[in-house]
């Protein structure tokens, strides 16, 4: 039996022969199933969540100053009820200069009024106002898109929601950036934090939720791990995080190691010719980077893995990662690190942040329309950008990555820990994830003992959609032809695993 699009084809080609009345016909009909198709991946039941919120208040007055119309936000035809932006300190200094942007969304008509998810992106000095527009929230603006839609997948379909501009030095947020290294980041986080519950006193108590993504891996575990170390910081329990695509081990693991065969697995994609293929196979053969996951990621591990070369070292001619990147750009001048299939036309995007090449900018950006800043309550006078154009680690982040100690801690504490990561990312690779995982040793063992099974990440309604595996603890996703932004890419996947994080699902 022929597969029913490849029976679709034959039938739109058969139709060519008929008239032009018969190809518009086959041309609606093929419509009609990608629409199919679409709500498939949908979440139909969540259509809802445009329609209202569940009820909540705040009787501290001051909540007043925050409170944002969803009426009324520009460019958004419908509404998406009442929220909460705005600026707050980062401590109860009264002479605090330091102050963090956040937007707040109650749960929608599905969602939990005994929870709340924090989320952040990396960079690091990358606005949660990417993630919140582009990934989880309510509404959304993608790349290429007309003009705001309502998400169906948005994260308040299961909890409110905070999204927080953080480090200070990132987007609206306020001061002068002074942090050396994590855990100055999240004592600073935490600090906004009790300022933001002494304003909304009646979510505290609930179950908390750390999730980010990219750079993120370093800063949720450690903010994680501060909260459990400072017990009585916040009226908050923390139940455990999220990390997608996240940074957890040196640049040599996570990019260069994975590179040469991460071509190979795409070849494809990236259309090399043979003498270049040569070329890295070569270089990854002298930098012990050729086979090391085959040989090295055994299940259960063999003991500590190797680095190839100081972790740091990338000038030895081992910089297989620029070396592909910029033959890349050559075939595919539209090549996205973040997502390796994208090519021409470039889609605009309305954050000015399309990919790896050149920004394509719309003027202003989104969140730098005076309408928009006034809208949320942020700051008129602030240029706002995607990401900081100012370093948020001034003398850089000195934290060892947090793979080492810090995130087998918080998995240790957690009643869950996930970690995902998109298969179509090429800035930070899934391979390079599976090898800090393989070595890093958490609730009394290394690594998992037994192998990741292929197509065992089963999404409803979809199928299956790339793996899943659970020890001791530490739930690991892969998803196929997602990019670096995995609420993004791939929405329903996100959903479905944030589902699993927070107990709404037994099983992965």
């Amino acid at each position: 039996m022929l597969p029913s699009v490849l029976l679709t084809v034959l039938s739109a080609l058969g139709a060519l022969t008929s008239g032009a009345h018969a190809r518009m016909m086959t041309k609606a009909e093929l419509h009609a199933k990608q629409v199919e198709a679409a709500q498939r991946f949908t979440r139909p039941a969540s259509r809802a969540a445009v329609a209202g919120i569940k009820n909540i208040t705040f009787s501290n007055p001051r909540a007043s100053e925050f409170f944002v119309d969803g009426a009324t936000i520009p460019e958004v035809d419908f509404d998406v009820g009442p929220s909460w932006a705005g600026l707050l300190p980062i401590s109860s200094n009264a002479n605090e200069t330091r102050k963090l942007f956040f937007w707040f969304f109650p749960p929608g008509p599905e969602g939990s009024l005994d929870d709340i998810i924090f989320w952040t992106n990396g960079g690091p000095g990358c606005s949660s106002l990417e993630g919140f527009l582009q990934e989880n929230g309510p509404f959304q603006w993608g790349v290429g898109t007309a003009k705001p839609i309502p998400n169906v997948n948005s994260w308040t379909n299961l909890s409110s929601v905070l999204w927080v501009e953080q480090p200070v030095g990132t987007g609206f947020s306020q001061g002068t950036p002074n942090i050396t290294n994590e855990d100055d980041l999240a004592e600073q986080l935490v600090g906004f934090m009790q300022q933001f519950l002494e304003v909304f006193s009646e979510l505290g108590g609930k179950k908390l939720y750390i999730t980010g993504e990219s750079y993120a891996g370093q800063y949720v575990p450690y903010i994680a791990n501060y909260i459990y170390e400072h017990p009585t910081a916040l009226n908050l329990s923390l139940q455990g995080i999220w990390i997608s695509d996240p940074v957890m081990g040196w640049d040599v693991v996570q990019e260069q190691i994975p590179a040469v065969d991460f071509v190979h697995k795409y070849t494809n994609v990236f259309s090399f010719n043979q003498s270049f293929m040569n070329e890295l196979d070569a270089v990854a053969q002298k930098c012990n980077y050729a086979g090391y996951v085959d040989k090295f990621v055994t299940f259960p591990p063999a003991g500590i893995l190797p680095l190839p070369g100081k972790s740091t070292e990338a000038d030895r001619g081992c910089d297989v990662w620029d070396m592909i990147f910029n033959a890349a750009l050559v075939i595919n001048p539209a090549f996205n690190i973040y997502r390796i299939f994208d090519t021409f036309p470039v889609l605009w995007d309305v954050l000015g942040f399309p990919g790896s090449f050149e920004e394509i900018q719309l003027s202003p950006l989104y969140f730098d329309r005076t309408d928009v800043k006034q809208a949320i309550h942020a700051p008129v006078n602030v240029d706002w950008t995607e990401c900081s154009n100012i370093n948020v680690f001034p003398r850089g982040d000195a934290s060892p990555p947090t793979s080492f100690t810090v995130l087998p801690n918080v998995i240790a504490k957690s009643a869950r820990t996930v970690i995902v990561h998109g298969l179509a990312d090429f800035i930070l690779i899934a391979e390079g994830s599976r090898i800090v995982i393989q070595n890093m040793t958490w609730n009394g063992l290394q690594g998992f003992q037994t192998p990741i099974a292929n197509d065992s990440f089963i999404v409803d309604g979809v199928g299956a959609l790339g793996t899943t595996h659970t020890e001791r603890g530490l739930t690991y996703y892969e998803v196929e032809l997602s990019g670096h932004m995995v609420p993004q890419f791939s929405p329903l996947a996100a959903f479905q695993i944030m589902q699993f994080l927070m107990g709404f699902r037994d099983t992965p």
